[in-house]
């Protein structure tokens, strides 16, 4: 009987805590909507941002095209192609600008939200990735050609052959021209880099050259397409914007219409003309009311709108694809789990083209039609030759990327034109040296090759914190089975700060260099750092799963606490449903140097409706969604977080920058840290 009381007490304490939210429900609600206009204010100014962007590099007139506008890319790609006779060394210094063109196109596809991109103008800018590459390329070509022409006059005086390296940030070019052509000398060394071949007798015996073009970013690779569903999504919101901003101004004016209308029958008295004056006047003011207020009316409606479209943008972000789309052909690398890292090797074995002569004080040369041809290794028949061990494998060695941390032994690839992907078929004794940065291995063909690592091996994460260092100034810290990384966040901006390896600082290019969260993870994943899923990565990661709109609520109201509360993992997370989550908060913070105790962190739960705190510890043994004593659950965060947090803190809140907000917020996006830890 006594255990019946308990429960019918507690749960007429529950009942009445639910009806007191109930009743306050509306009011939270509200106040909340009022603290995410944040989201789509920060779009707002995203937007004029980059409108002002393009209007500064109109007026700017420095002679660099507008990648954006197709006449001006177009007619700079026309005049590019029509420079001839260009040296390897004019070729790399044109195209840090292309490689800026290119970089700048990416970003506008990955950074303007679904709902601003037209399928034209997709299709036009991945145009024109595509012909700035293929251009570029191209030009590398050429200028390589060139180069081998006068390979005669640049021989070393010791081996008869020619060497030759070009290099700058993005471009590492190695040139070897056979024209000895010793079968004795099989072994080829570059001396300024630790670059080389191991070539078979009739490769050593051939007029060719090798050539190793090492580009540090990857043109090879195919472009991600643009998800469909955001695409069917761009085309729908603006039109419903607009719409309805145009119909509301459409009943607005036809009300102006009629109640401006002159009267029927003209001739009127002096008194009935006063009274029309009047009249008319009163018109005039009401006039200038509805003109003002349709003017509040459509810039609420327009910024409502917008609201909505940024949220959804937001949940498509956390929504996972429900099943593979694509099959893989037998050793074909799935470029959803594995990443190419370290940019891309061009194994070229090449015709020694015809050498420049010495005649009479001029140089006589002879320009093939089809310029520079590749030299087929092993070639496509073999009956003329007589043992099969004529052709075999190309022993090759390369120095990696000094820049690209590799977390395992990297997997070698290389690039199937036919099949337009990377195979992982043809290459055999991989051997890699993680402190001297090489890797050699054996080669049945010439080709582009490039360096892959599973793209999830960071994932999930152990844990994760998010706290704040001053206003408008965060600090992230994820924490992985192989890593440590530290992310600052701060106004719209974030960083690097430090990554720790094996309880070591590993010093990195990234490190102080301010970006936007889209430019920031594709740096981050070009270094090998990737700790942003994608919506295949639950294919390859055992995942928490969380539902996707509850997932996007927690983030939001997470990033509008950011500016005085700290965050952080909970182990709980993992034993609550999918519909809920649970985190630890804390507002007591220490210095940023300093650890915050475990005194000091309360556990909370959320579902999206519902927030509370929980009676357990994080060190408690098994879990359990009672309320903690003394408390009651909110319908958000917010109210939540205010009921024992200090009134300076919540002023901190509700004074913070919604572009750090929406930073922040993307971050959280970015990362997914309750769904990969």
């Amino acid at each position: 009987m006594e255990r019946l009381e308990i429960e019918r007490i507690e749960q007429e304490k529950w009942l009445q805590l639910e009806a007191k939210d109930l009743e306050r429900k509306n009011e939270e609600l509200e106040e909340l909507y009022l603290l995410e206009a944040c989201f789509p204010e920060a779009e707002r100014l995203k937007r004029d941002k980059r409108l002002l962007t393009q209007w500064e590099h109109y007026i700017q007139c420095d002679g660099s095209p507008d990648p954006l506008t197709a006449q001006e890319i177009n007619t700079f790609i026309s005049l590019w192609k029509e420079e001839t006779n260009e040296t390897f060394e004019e070729v790399i210094a044109k195209s840090k600008l292309v490689l800026h063109l290119i970089d700048k196109l990416k970003l506008v596809l990955l950074e303007t939200p679904p709902y601003d991109l037209q399928e034209k103008n997709i299709e036009q800018y991945q145009g024109s990735i595509l012909e700035l590459q293929e251009l570029l390329h191209l030009k590398f070509n050429v200028a390589t050609e060139i180069l081998l022409r006068h390979a005669s006059t640049l021989a070393d005086l010791d081996t008869g052959n020619m060497e030759k390296v070009i290099q700058d940030e993005n471009v590492i070019l190695y040139v070897w021209a056979n024209l000895k052509k010793n079968p004795r000398n099989r072994s080829v060394r570059c001396s300024e880099m630790q670059i080389g071949f191991e070539i078979p007798r009739i490769l050593a015996t051939s007029d060719i050259a090798l050539r190793l073009l090492h580009t540090r970013y990857d043109h090879v690779t195919p472009l991600h397409p643009v998800p469909t569903s955001l695409q069917a999504h761009a085309s729908t919101v603006p039109l419903s914007v607009d719409d309805e901003v145009k119909s509301v101004q459409a009943a607005v004016s036809k009300e102006l219409q009629e109640e401006n209308k002159p009267p029927e029958d003209e001739s009127k008295s002096v008194q009935e003309e006063e009274i029309k004056v009047e009249e008319l006047g009163d018109s005039a003011v009401q006039t200038t009311f509805v003109e003002e207020e349709f003017e509040d009316t459509s810039y609420g409606l327009k910024m409502r709108l917008l609201s909505e479209t940024v949220s959804t943008a937001q949940l498509l972000l956390l929504e996972n694809t429900p099943e593979r789309l694509h099959l893989f052909e037998d050793n074909e690398v799935d470029l959803y789990q594995f990443t190419t890292l370290g940019g891309v090797y061009h194994l070229d074995a090449l015709e020694l083209p015809p050498q420049c002569k010495p005649m009479k004080g001029w140089m006589i040369m002879e320009i093939l039609k089809d310029g520079l041809q590749k030299y087929i290794y092993p070639p496509a028949t073999t009956e003329d030759f007589e043992t099969e061990n004529t052709f075999p494998p190309i022993e090759v060695m390369l120095e990696v990327n000094e820049n690209v941390i590799f977390f395992e032994k990297p997997m070698v690839a290389r690039w199937d034109a036919e099949g337009k992907h990377w195979k992982t078929d043809g290459i055999s004794n991989v051997v890699y040296k993680s402190e001297e940065r090489l890797i050699t291995f054996s080669l049945e063909t010439f080709g582009p090759v490039t360096l892959i690592q599973d793209s999830h091996i960071n994932m999930p994460y152990q844990s994760w914190e998010l706290r704040p260092l001053d206003m408008n100034n965060v600090l992230l810290t994820v924490i992985t089975v192989f890593t440590e990384i530290q992310i600052q966040i701060k106004e719209d901006l974030c960083t690097l700060t430090s990554i720790k390896l094996k309880n070591e600082t590993y010093p990195s290019i990234l490190e102080g260099k301010w970006m936007t969260p889209i430019s920031f993870s594709i740096a981050l994943k070009a270094i090998g750092l990737n700790i942003f899923p994608t919506e295949h990565s639950h294919f390859y990661v055992a995942t928490n799963y969380k539902v996707p709109l509850v997932e996007m609520k927690a983030y939001r109201q997470m990033a509008l606490l950011t500016p005085a509360i700290a965050f952080a993992w909970s182990k709980w997370n993992t034993q609550c449903s999918s519909n809920k989550v649970v985190f630890k908060v804390s507002t007591h913070l220490p210095k940023e140097e300093e650890p915050i105790e475990n005194s000091n962190w309360t556990l909370l739960l959320f579902s999206g409706d519902r927030a509370q705190r929980l009676k357990i510890e994080e060190d408690s043994e098994m879990f359990s969604e009672a309320l903690k004593e003394d408390t009651e659950f909110h319908s958000t965060l917010y109210h939540m977080i205010k009921d024992f947090a200090s009134e300076e803190a919540m002023e901190k809140v509700r004074s913070s920058n919604c572009l750090f907000l929406d930073c922040v917020c993307q971050m959280l996006l970015l990362t997914r840290l309750f769904s990969y830890s």
